[in-house]
């Protein structure tokens, strides 16, 4: 007989040998599993490692917020971008620099009647170009309203920033929730299934209870070990939100905010078109290429360049200065006029497209919240405490023998939806008071 035929008469001489003392015990509901009973259940497999080091630190969101606003690249992108646009007033305001020549040389005479007088020669010549007073004002101008739109550019990812914060933290308290809540099922499962074996090994209940039982315990732990892999991924996500170090331990710890009555649909609107930073970074943009067709026009007013030269010959000397005017006569800027013309009804169309992009955000966050709360509220109330009821009276109906192991499966994985629906509808009431509070309809603390 071959050496692999051993480990299954051994271990069969074991269970034998111990299944009386498994029944002997006083109390069915907390009687333990064989070890070769156990090795067999599918909840036994080896646990996933935990998504959360012991090591880790509480990290609230305050902290969170605050992380974000040191280290994300997002917004230090846009306060290079403001600081590139007040580096452009100054390079608009700026005067055009004089132009200098220095020449000098030797004068030779030639073998002429009348030769020229042999000796130094010397040039020197400045020119300076004349700026058109309105040109530069309307350069100027435009070069402002571009660093305005970048200050509410930088506003409005700021905005944007603490709002992917808030998304990311909250998402890893419902995953860590979801969690919970499985691990929980599954000790329940793992109850059940306890019973189930001993009834089957004392003949009260047949083969086909164990099974379910054993296949509901199962789907219980791969459960489990999704939720895990949720909060795994919910945490990664949090760790790019914050730019937080790959070596940092995130432990986020918080609560939901509570919920408010919010306003009418027509005051949020109203106050999101009036308060929102891409509203008024529209408007900045507009006006700014406003600025730059103005200057373009102003372009085709000839620009004199002003100029004085004195030259010493060794027999004389003369200086003299003039004004030198380029005339228009084939460009007159026609083409350019035309760009900044199309730029402005772009502008004005982009500022017109993101009203609509803010009015139709406003109404999908407003009307989000109304129903997740109303959900939320009726879960609460009535659909929890009925899943929970039937649950018990489930488990009770079974222990006395009126009710099979489906009935307490169903029940139990009925509250388990029921449970999951609530989670999600707390959560995506708390999803759209974040957009409601990115939006400006809301100031943060969900006070409207």
């Amino acid at each position: 007989m071959k050496p692999f035929a051993v480990i299954p008469i051994a271990a069969l001489l074991w269970v034998t040998a111990t299944s009386g003392q498994t029944v002997s015990s006083p109390a069915a509901g907390a009687l333990s599993l064989p070890p070769s009973a156990v090795s067999q259940s599918p909840a036994a497999l080896p646990a996933a490692p935990e998504a959360q080091p012991s090591a880790a630190k509480p990290l609230t969101l305050e902290q969170a917020i605050a992380m974000a606003e040191q280290n994300s690249p997002r917004l230090r992108g846009a306060a290079a971008a403001t600081q590139r646009a007040a580096a452009a007033v100054g390079t608009s305001r700026a005067y055009i620099n004089p132009s200098l020549e220095v020449f000098q040389g030797r004068q030779y005479a030639r073998p002429i009647a009348t030769p020229g007088v042999p000796g130094l020669l010397q040039h020197y010549a400045a020119y300076q170009a004349i700026e058109i007073p309105s040109e530069r004002r309307a350069r100027t101008r435009a070069a402002e309203l571009s660093r305005l739109s970048a200050d509410f550019g930088q506003k409005g990812v700021t905005r944007s920033v603490v709002a992917d914060v808030k998304h990311a933290f909250y998402d890893v308290l419902r995953r860590r929730e979801e969690l919970a809540h499985q691990q929980e099922n599954l000790k329940l499962v793992e109850d059940l299934r306890r019973r189930v074996e001993v009834e089957y090994r004392v003949g009260e209940k047949g083969r086909l209870e164990l099974t379910r039982a054993e296949a509901e315990l199962g789907r219980a732990g791969f459960a489990v070990r999704g939720a895990q892999l949720e909060l795994a991924n919910a945490i990664a996500l949090l760790r790019i939100a914050i730019a937080a170090p790959a070596d940092d331990a995130l432990d986020p710890r918080g609560s939901l905010e509570q919920r408010i009555k919010l306003p009418e649909l027509t005051a949020l609107r109203e106050e999101v078109l009036r308060t929102h930073p891409a509203i008024a970074q529209a408007a900045a943009e507009v006006d700014a290429a406003g600025a730059r067709l103005d200057r373009e026009r102003r372009l085709r007013i000839p620009q004199p360049t002003a100029f004085a030269e004195f030259e010493n010959q060794p027999d004389l000397r003369f200086w003299r200065a003039g004004v030198t005017v380029p005339i228009p006569l084939w460009d007159r800027r026609r083409g350019p006029i035309e760009e900044s013309k199309a730029a402005i009804n772009q502008a004005q169309a982009e500022a017109g497209q993101r009203r609509l992009e803010l009015i139709s955000a406003t109404e999908r966050a407003y009307e989000q919240y109304q129903l997740a709360d109303q959900q939320a509220t009726s879960l609460e109330s009535g659909e929890l405490r009925a899943a929970s009821s039937a649950v018990d009276a489930a488990q009770a109906a079974y222990r006395f023998g009126e009710r099979g192991i489906v009935e307490v499966l169903d029940a139990q994985r009925v509250l388990q939806s029921v449970r999951d629906d609530l989670i999600n509808a707390q959560f995506a009431r708390q999803s759209a008071l974040i957009d409601l509070e990115e939006l400006g309809a809301i100031v943060p603390g969900g006070r409207p």
